[in-house]
């Protein structure tokens, strides 16, 4: 169990705060939320502004930031927010894009600067596979280059995985790829159709449930901690296993144990909103950044007053207001579904989470054919 994490009020504040510093990228993931592009937007927040950004995380005592994209490296001032942020005592994370960009003199300023964590993203154990999800030749090999360089020089890292259909055929040659790299982290997404993201490329239910069973195998013995990301179900399904694991005899030992305390980073609820928030490059404030309804603007209101304040946050704190199965379920306060997934499906932020096979007790399931039904209904705009 994470000690911050129930330390933390998420009304009062969020264990969580990303900023996309810029939607400019060069590459072209077919996954990417942000359909990011290749040059920068004329209203990105400015070095001054993204200073005081900073300074307000500062003074928020959040404990997780995270600098994203797009790909950072291309705003010019990305050292010198970095070095404001180590100055003002904030601890940052860094997600560039493995294009010619990421060079190893650039990894290295990167540590100068002050950055304390590097994440890399890593979706396919081949070449191919990840190049095509990524839409640039020569990025898987750019991706390891950046962890050796970054290893090299003390630097931690994270590897960013998405699982859709386009690469779950690799999960278990995934995993070992996993094994075989010097991470302190591998944080498992799993995908939002939102942006470039396709809904053919969601996985099903059941096909969640298998890759929970694989990340909740390999938690047992990693030497890296996992985190999973819009799959706020894996805590229900960690519980499942605990009381099955029990119920067997099995006791809970020091590997059950390590999973328990690694997976899932947040045993209260981490959810959009709910101890989470994102700015967007033009200072816009979300849920998360798979969840496109704003709060506001940091432009014209405090970050925290947005976050603690706005009829949005404060509604999707609300575990009352949870539809469908989600609504009956015994584990919302835990899990929630994913709010993000929910309203990409139907344009409903309440609603059930759509990728979780769980049925409540003493929930009555409408049948496949009117849940279907409704879903596509919102999907077509009607």
């Amino acid at each position: 169990m994470n000690p911050q994490i129930n330390a933390i009020d998420f009304n009062e504040r969020p264990f969580i705060a990303i900023w996309e510093v810029t939607q400019a990228c060069d590459l072209a993931c077919v996954h990417c939320r942000a359909s990011a592009q290749p040059d920068r937007h004329p209203m990105e927040l400015s070095t001054a502004e993204g200073k005081r950004l900073i300074d307000q995380i500062a003074g928020w005592k959040v404990p997780v930031f995270v600098l994203t994209g797009g790909d950072p490296i291309k705003r010019p001032d990305l050292f010198e927010l970095i070095g404001h942020a180590r100055s003002a005592g904030v601890r940052v994370s860094l997600t560039p894009s493995a294009t010619p960009l990421l060079t190893r003199e650039i990894v290295v300023r990167l540590k100068e600067a002050g950055l304390a964590r590097l994440a890399v993203s890593m979706d396919g154990a081949s070449a191919e596979t990840h190049d095509a999800f990524r839409g640039m030749s020569g990025s898987f090999a750019r991706t390891l280059d950046a962890v050796r360089w970054a290893n090299e020089i003390g630097l931690p890292v994270q590897i960013n995985t998405t699982f859709s259909r386009r690469n779950i055929g690799e999960i278990d040659a995934i995993v070992a790829l996993m094994e075989s790299l010097k991470i302190t982290l591998w944080s498992v997404f799993f995908l939002v159709p939102t942006g470039r993201g396709k809904l053919d490329d969601l996985l099903d239910a059941d096909e969640f449930e298998q890759v929970f069973a694989k990340i909740y195998s390999l938690s047992k013995n990693a030497i890296f901690d996992i985190k999973t990301t819009e799959a706020q179900h894996y805590r229900r399904f960690l519980l499942q296993q605990r009381v099955a694991e029990r119920r067997a005899g099995a006791g809970i030992h020091a590997a059950q144990e390590k999973a328990e305390n690694n997976i899932g980073r947040a045993p209260r609820g981490l959810n959009d909103g709910k101890g989470f928030v994102f700015i967007s490059h033009t200072g816009e404030v979300f849920p998360s950044g798979f969840l496109p309804l704003s709060a506001g603007n940091i432009r014209q209101q405090e970050l925290s007053g947005l976050y603690r304040e706005s009829a949005l946050f404060r509604s999707l704190r609300d575990t009352s207001k949870l539809e469908g199965k989600c609504g009956a379920c015994e584990f919302k306060e835990i899990c929630g579904g994913s709010r993000a997934r929910a309203f990409a499906l139907t344009g409903n932020p309440n609603a059930e989470e759509p990728c979780c096979s769980y049925v409540p007790k003493g929930y009555i399931l409408l049948p496949p054919s009117v849940r279907r039904a409704s879903t596509l209904h919102v999907l077509q705009g009607a």
